[in-house]
């Protein structure tokens, strides 16, 4: 049984109950205990100040590539696990486009079994729509959910068909999952590389164009509306696309959507001189889409951060931009990022960075954690607002070092994080090879 822990004089952020004060937070048998002022610690208990500190929920990130199976140098579940933890996050949701494909009750199982033995992150596996991600039949949802998965989404590849995807927000409403999707109408985006604008005309490189994106989210909402199902828009990167989702909520339509911290803070700008470690899709796009994409966070519209965690090898990012793979890796740098433009940009306060990090997130995805009531998961992060660092790849935890952030300085960082009352990562603890 992991020992009592109490954390004495943070600052206490809980969105889930509307608490920013300093208080004392106790933790015992893996739960929240008690918050609250000059709080005893019992017997044989670890007594930790962390005045000046945030104390908060854990982070939860709705949208990670773990690798594993099928590229298990590039990433596994544990690799990504003790990355996530590193960057405060408790529990993250894995995509299904491993090798082969998370879409029956086995592979699930697996990553199931592989979180279990990594013991650090908790990772809740999101099985396929379609049977090998193919678009063309459903995969069994209920034996999946049966077996862990949270959700269900073809990420990496937009569920083309719209019957397809109508089905499989009928049949995810059975269950009570949502049906996350990548919005990109492949027939348009074909063949496209970054952003089509300006940048990409005078790079000599194809663009996806904005419309890409929006022409999927507007179909999504549609059938949303349609089937009364639950669709979560991965990765919004528009200004168009903000304004359907905010036309959709307006309409009562059940939609939900996610924006990384690379799409809030950089744009197409980040390609030049073809660097392949800002090649991502959707592609980093225009000042204005960040502006909008900030404005829609703010507001609501968007409802949570999302890192969108995509590792890839040394040796593939370090190819021509045509041929290199989409994708950057984020769990080690997503909050620090989001703290140091969004927070110290005045954009958000950090109050409510914490709960599109961390509570609103657990709720999209039904997820216990993302609140520090009495008797929840004793799933805590520990943050120190203040610290200043440099993102340096060479200390990720992750396996992969693809960044476009190296070298960037940045204020905020994980010192402490509890998954279930147990300290996974302490940035105090001398370092271990």
């Amino acid at each position: 049984m992991t020992p009592p822990i109490l954390l004495k004089g943070g600052r206490v952020i809980d969105p889930s109950r509307g608490l920013d004060h300093v208080a004392d937070l106790l933790v015992v048998d893996g739960k929240i205990a008690a918050v609250g002022a000059g709080l005893a610690a019992p017997a044989g208990a670890e007594v930790r100040s962390v005045a000046g500190k945030v104390v908060a929920p854990g982070l939860v990130d709705v949208h990670v590539h773990m690798r594993e199976p099928g590229n298990e140098d590039e990433e596994t579940v544990a690799s990504g696990a003790r990355a996530a933890v590193a960057g405060g996050f408790t529990a993250v949701c894995a995509m299904p486009n491993t090798d082969p494909v998370t879409d029956n009750q086995a592979a699930v199982g697996f990553i199931v079994r592989q979180s279990v033995r990594a013991g650090l992150a908790r990772v809740y596996p999101i099985g396929a729509v379609s049977v090998g991600q193919r678009g063309e039949k459903l995969a069994e949802f209920g034996e999946m959910v049966g077996a862990g998965a949270v959700a269900v989404s073809d990420d990496g590849r937009p569920v083309a068909s719209s019957h397809l995807m109508r089905t499989a927000l009928e049949y995810a409403r059975t269950f009570g999952i949502p049906v996350a999707d990548h919005c990109e109408d492949p027939t348009l985006a074909a063949g496209g590389v970054m952003h089509e604008g300006l940048v990409a005309t005078r790079l000599g490189l194809k663009g996806i164009p904005a419309a890409a994106e929006e022409i999927m989210v507007g179909r999504d909402c549609l059938l949303a509306g349609l089937t009364g199902g639950h669709v979560h828009l991965c990765h919004m990167s528009t200004r168009g696309s903000v304004d359907l989702i905010r036309r959709a909520k307006a309409q009562g339509i059940r939609v939900t959507a996610e924006v990384t911290p690379h799409h809030l803070t950089l744009t197409d700008h980040a390609c030049e001189g073809y660097e392949t470690h800002a090649k991502m899709n959707p592609p980093l796009r225009e000042a204005a889409d960040v502006a909008a994409l900030r404005a829609a966070l703010q507001e609501g519209v968007i409802d949570c951060i999302a890192s969108d965690h995509a590792p890839h090898a040394y040796d593939e990012k370090e190819a021509a931009f045509d041929d290199a793979p989409f994708g950057i890796v984020g769990l080690e740098t997503a909050f620090a990022v989001a703290h140091t433009e969004l927070v110290g940009g005045g954009v958000l306060t950090l109050p409510e960075l914490v709960a599109r990090m961390s509570t609103e997130p657990a709720k999209i995805f039904h997820l216990p954690g993302g609140t520090l009531a009495v008797g929840a998961p004793a799933d805590v992060v520990v943050l120190d607002a203040a610290a200043q660092w440099t993102v340096d790849p060479a200390t990720f935890r992750s396996k992969s070092r693809n960044t476009p952030f190296a070298g960037r300085a940045l204020t905020g960082r994980a010192l402490l994080t509890l998954v279930a009352g147990k300290t996974v990562h302490d940035l105090a603890a001398p370092a271990v090879s």
